[in-house]
C-alpha cells in the first residue's frame, strides 16, 4: 500500500540573507525543518565564505528553479592582489606571490576588459561533477583534471582600490559565473596574481538584500509569520504574458491537454513562454508550439494542482477522449 504524500505547508519563494561559514545546502536543510516540507531547493550555490541573497524555493515552487537560476546575478567582492591560491580565494593554499602590484588605473582597466562573453574554466574546488564525482573531492585528494571552459557573460565589472590596498569588485554576470575564478583571471592578466577575499551576492534576478531575511529571523518567527514571509510563486513570472483559458480549458490544461490559441483568441508567437492563470491564481507555465498545423499552448510547468481531477475520476478519463478535441477547439 503506497504512503500518502504529505501536503506542502507552503509554496513560494523565500529570500534568505545567507551568513558566512555555512553551505547553501545547510540553509536548505534548515528551511525543510522550519517549514515542515521536504520540497525545498535553492537557485544558485554560494560558497561557505560568501554571504548575501540566496533565493529558497518551497513546495511546488521548486519546479521554477531552472527559470530563477537563469536570472543575472550581482556581486560585491573583495580582491587581494599579489597572491594566487589553489581555491582562488584567500582560504586556500598559496601557490604564487608577487610584490609587483600594478597601479589602480591598470587594475581598473584589466577588470573592465572582462566585460562581455568569455570562456571561464571552472575551479577545481567546485561542486561540478565529472565522471560522477565532484571536482572538489578530486581536488582534496591533491589531483587535478582537465575542465571544459564554460561561456559566461560579464555585464559589468568595476574595480576600486580600498584604503588597505585590496580592491572592491562589483560584478553583474550571468548564471554559472565563478567570481573567484574571475578574480584569479584578473590576477593572471595583471601578472601579479589575485585571490577573492570576500563575496556578497547583493542581487539575484529581481531579488535584493533589502527584501531578504536571515535564518535567525526565520527561526524566531511563528509558523504563521514564516508563511507570511514567503513570496507567492506568481511573483517570479509577472513579466510573462498572461493567458486565462477559462475554468473548463484550464482543467484540461493541467491534465496534459494543449489549448488552442484560436479557441481562446490569442496569437502569441511560436516558442513564447506564458503564465496560465485561473481566478487570479497562477496555474502554471505554457509554451506556444505547433501541433497538427495548429498553434497551441502546451503545459510546461504546473504550480497549482487544485484543478486536477482525482485519479480514476470520470473527468480524468474523458480527457483522453472527447475533451482532447475540445481543448484544441
Amino acid at each position: 500500500m503506497s504512503r500518502k504524500k504529505k501536503p506542502d505547508t507552503v509554496s513560494g519563494i523565500l529570500i534568505i540573507n545567507k551568513h558566512a561559514g555555512v553551505t547553501s545546502h545547510r540553509i536548505v536543510s534548515a528551511m525543510r525543518k522550519l517549514y515542515d516540507t521536504p520540497r525545498v531547493g535553492h537557485t544558485g550555490t554560494l560558497d561557505p565564505m560568501a554571504t548575501g541573497v540566496l533565493p529558497i524555493l518551497l513546495g511546488r515552487a521548486v519546479k521554477a528553479s531552472e527559470y530563477v537560476m537563469a536570472d543575472e546575478k550581482e556581486y560585491l567582492a573583495g580582491m587581494k592582489l599579489g597572491v594566487a591560491t589553489d581555491t582562488q580565494d584567500v582560504t586556500g593554499e598559496t601557490v604564487f606571490t608577487s610584490d609587483l602590484i600594478p597601479d589602480e588605473e591598470e587594475v581598473v582597466k584589466a577588470a573592465a576588459s572582462f566585460v562581455g562573453e568569455y570562456d571561464q574554466i571552472p575551479p577545481m574546488y567546485s561542486a561540478i561533477k565529472m565522471g560522477g564525482e565532484k571536482l572538489l573531492d578530486i581536488a582534496r585528494r591533491g589531483e587535478t583534471v582537465e575542465r571544459e571552459p564554460r561561456r559566461v557573460t560579464i555585464k559589468e565589472c568595476e574595480a576600486k582600490r580600498r584604503d588597505d590596498g585590496t580592491y572592491s569588485l562589483r560584478v553583474v554576470c550571468s548564471k554559472g559565473t565563478y567570481v573567484r575564478t574571475l578574480c584569479d583571471d584578473i590576477g593572471k592578466k595583471l601578472g601579479c596574481g589575485a585571490a577573492m577575499a570576500s563575496l556578497v551576492r547583493v542581487r539575484s534576478g529581481p531579488f535584493t538584500l533589502d527584501g531578504s531575511r536571515t535564518v535567525e529571523e526565520i527561526e524566531n518567527m511563528t509558523l504563521e509569520e514564516r508563511i507570511a514571509a514567503v513570496t507567492p510563486t506568481a511573483a517570479l513570472f509577472e513579466d510573462l504574458p498572461e493567458v486565462t483559458p477559462g475554468a473548463r480549458l484550464t482543467k484540461l490544461f493541467v491534465c496534459g491537454s494543449s489549448v488552442s490559441q484560436k479557441r481562446i483568441r490569442t496569437s502569441f508567437p511560436e516558442g513564447a513562454l506564458l503564465r496560465v492563470t485561473e481566478g487570479g491564481i497562477l496555474i502554471g507555465l505554457g509554451r506556444v508550439v505547433t501541433e497538427n498545423s495548429e498553434s497551441v499552448i502546451r503545459s510546461e510547468k504546473l504550480f497549482d494542482l487544485s484543478l486536477v481531477p482525482p485519479e480514476g475520476s470520470s473527468e480524468r478519463e474523458k480527457k483522453h477522449g472527447e475533451h482532447q478535441d475540445t481543448a484544441h477547439g
